[in-house]
C-alpha cells in the first residue's frame, strides 16, 4: 500500500465521525437499545452470501486497487501517469474495517471499498490545493479529534465493562437467584368489560361512567365463577373460552398454558403468582388490563451454568450504563438565553382514546432456550 493505512484511516474516520456529528446535532437523545433480532438476522443472512473465498484470501491479497492515485515521490513508468496506482491489501482494509466497525457486515464492507477511492482522491486533492492549512478545516479536525476521542473512552468503557470474573457472576447469581426461578403456569384471562356494553347515543358522562362500572362488575361476577370452576377441576382451556364468550370477544382466546415464565417477565401486579405452591390456584388478580387466575404447575431455579452468559451480559451493561452516567453527570453547564434562546418544551402528546375492544391478555416474556 502506496500511502499508510493511518493516514487512510484518519481520513475514512475522520469523515465518518463528522457525518456522525451532523446526525447526533439533529437527533433527539435515546436511551441504547438492544439491536432488533431482525437486524441481526439481516447480518447474518448477508455474511452467509459473501464470497466464500474471502476470508481464505492470504493477507497481502490485493482487494482495493486504485488508479491514479499515488504518492508524488512514486516513480512514474515509462513517463506515464497512467502506472500511478494505490494497493490496499486484504490485511489493511480488514484492520480498518474492524477499526471503523467490528464485525462489519458485507454489504457496508462493500460500500465502504467503493466509497474508499474517491474518499482518498478527493482528500489527496484538497492537500494539493493546501486546504489543510485553511482555518477552517483546521477548526473542524481539531472538533472531529475531540468526537473521536470521544468515541475512543467509549470504546475503552465497552472494553472494561467485559472484565469480569467468575467470582462476580457467582455472587450475582446468589444474590439474584429468585429472578432465574423459571414457573409453567396455566392462566384464565378475563376481559375487563364487556364488548357488547356499548354507550348509547347521547348517554351523559355520568351515564356513560355508570355503564363502565356496571360492566366492570360483570365481569368480575364471570371471573370469580370462573375460578369456582377451576377449583372443581374444569378445563381452563373451556374457561378461557366461556370468558371470552361472556365478554362478546369474537378473537381466538389466547393460549392458556404457559410454560418456563421467569419472575421478571411478569408485571409487578402478577408477581405473586410465583409465590404459589404446586398446583395452587391464585384468587382472582384485578389488573389494569383484565382479572386473571393462574395455577401453578411446577417451579425450578436453572444451574449457574445455563444462565452464566445472561448474567455476564447483564453485569456488563449495568457497569457500562454507570460508568457512562457517571462521566455525562460530572459536567454541566448554563446556555446564555439571550444568545441561545429559551429551550422549548416538548409538546404534550394527545391523551389516548377510551376504547371500546377490550385489551388482549398481555404476552409473556419467555426466557430464550
Amino acid at each position: 500500500m502506496r500511502r499508510s493505512s493511518l493516514a487512510l484511516l484518519l481520513l475514512v474516520t475522520a469523515t465518518a465521525a463528522t457525518y456522525a456529528i451532523a446526525q447526533a446535532a439533529s437527533a433527539p437523545p435515546q436511551q441504547h437499545q438492544a439491536r432488533p433480532a431482525e437486524s441481526e438476522e439481516r447480518e447474518e443472512q448477508e455474511r452467509a452470501a459473501a464470497p466464500e473465498t474471502a476470508s481464505t484470501l492470504p493477507p497481502d491479497t490485493p482487494v482495493i486497487t486504485i488508479h491514479g492515485v499515488c504518492d508524488k515521490d512514486q516513480p512514474a513508468t515509462n513517463g506515464s501517469a497512467a502506472e500511478c496506482k494505490t494497493v490496499v491489501t486484504r490485511d489493511q482494509f480488514e484492520k480498518l474495517a474492524d477499526t471503523l466497525q467490528p464485525k462489519m457486515p458485507p454489504q457496508v464492507k462493500r460500500q465502504l471499498g467503493n466509497q474508499y477511492p474517491q474518499i482518498l482522491y478527493m482528500a489527496q486533492e484538497a492537500q494539493k490545493r493546501g486546504l489543510e492549512n485553511d482555518p477552517h478545516y483546521q477548526a473542524l479536525l481539531a472538533f472531529t479529534k475531540m468526537e473521536l476521542l470521544r468515541l475512543e473512552l467509549d470504546r475503552w468503557l465497552q472494553t472494561d465493562a467485559d472484565k469480569i470474573s467468575d467470582s462476580e457472576i457467582q455472587d450475582y447469581y446468589e444474590k439474584n437467584s429468585k429472578n432465574f426461578e423459571q414457573a409453567s403456569f396455566q392462566r384464565i384471562f378475563v376481559p375487563k368489560a364487556r364488548q357488547t356494553d356499548t354507550p348509547k347515543d347521547g348517554a351523559t358522562p355520568e351515564e356513560m361512567q355508570k355503564q363502565r362500572e356496571a360492566s366492570t362488575a360483570a365481569m368480575k361476577r364471570v371471573a370469580d365463577d370462573l375460578r369456582a370452576r377451576a377449583e372443581k377441576g374444569e378445563e381452563f382451556d373451556k374457561l378461557q373460552k366461556d370468558a371470552y364468550d361472556q365478554a362478546g370477544v369474537k378473537a381466538t382466546p389466547p393460549p392458556t398454558a404457559n410454560p418456563k415464565v421467569r419472575r421478571t417477565g411478569l408485571p409487578p401486579s402478577l408477581a405473586s403468582v410465583f409465590d404459589l405452591k404446586g398446583g395452587e390456584l391464585s384468587p382472582v388478580i384485578d389488573d389494569v388490563q383484565g382479572y386473571f387466575i393462574y395455577r401453578l404447575q411446577s417451579k425450578t431455579t436453572p444451574p449457574l451454568a445455563d444462565v452464566k452468559d445472561e448474567i455476564r451480559n447483564t453485569i456488563r451493561s449495568q457497569r457500562l450504563q454507570d460508568s457512562r452516567a457517571k462521566l455525562q453527570n460530572a459536567v454541566s453547564a448554563d446556555l446564555n438565553q439571550d444568545y441561545f434562546g429559551v429551550t422549548p418544551q416538548e409538546a404534550r402528546p394527545p391523551l389516548p382514546m377510551p376504547s371500546k375492544r377490550p385489551r388482549p391478555a398481555p404476552a409473556i416474556n419467555q426466557p430464550k432456550q
